[in-house]
């Protein structure tokens, strides 16, 4: 499936809900897992696909794109809702697909109660934390016709893909190392 990339108007369009849950549907959810894999995203709305329905993907796993992201099963969310929010917003780095070859910074509720329906129409109600959440925060924005970079704070956070590598992880990286106490040795 093709991308729409940022500068395309239907990415700025509200997603109509989705009645009823038809064989359209769940093959519109084949090719969003499809393309999600190929692509190493961890998420992934209907309306990135010239699609304009209230449908995501969350798909949650390690990849090149989110080396330490943690692995969940892919779940399709239709007509999703957030219910409640943590008062607690966190800073976390992002990209899209929709966005090409950029990082930004962004805050976004660390804890959030959602609602949606599964691929069978069955109503789900989840507690999502950290990056779970971000990444339904981040999908659900595209049913509203909203990139992440409408989001930021400020210009200097926003970089490029390459600098987010060589730059941003190492430096992610090095502040979880485990320190060591005074007088401790390495190996200890």
């Amino acid at each position: 499936m093709q991308i729409l990339k940022i500068g395309h108007p239907k990415l700025r369009s509200i997603a109509h809900p989705i009645s009823p849950i038809d064989r359209e549907i769940q093959r519109l959810i084949e090719r969003l897992l499809a393309t999600i894999e190929r692509e190493n995203g961890v998420g992934i709305a209907a309306p990135q696909v010239s699609r304009s329905f209230r449908l995501f993907i969350v798909a949650s796993r390690p990849n090149p794109r989110y080396p330490d992201a943690p692995s969940m099963k892919p779940t399709a969310m239709i007509n999703p809702q957030i219910i409640t929010t943590s008062e607690e917003k966190v800073f976390g780095w992002e990209g899209c697909l929709s966005v090409p070859n950029i990082r930004g910074r962004v805050p976004r509720y660390q804890t959030i109660e959602v609602e949606y329906l599964d691929r069978n129409g069955d109503l789900c109600h989840d507690r999502l934390t950290d990056f779970v959440a971000r990444i339904f925060q981040h999908e659900y924005d595209h049913l509203e016709g909203v990139l992440f970079p409408d989001r930021i704070e400020t210009s200097q956070d926003l970089v490029s893909e390459k600098e987010f590598f060589d730059r941003i992880v190492p430096a992610q990286l090095s502040s979880k190392a485990p320190s060591l106490s005074p007088g401790q040795k390495s190996g200890q």
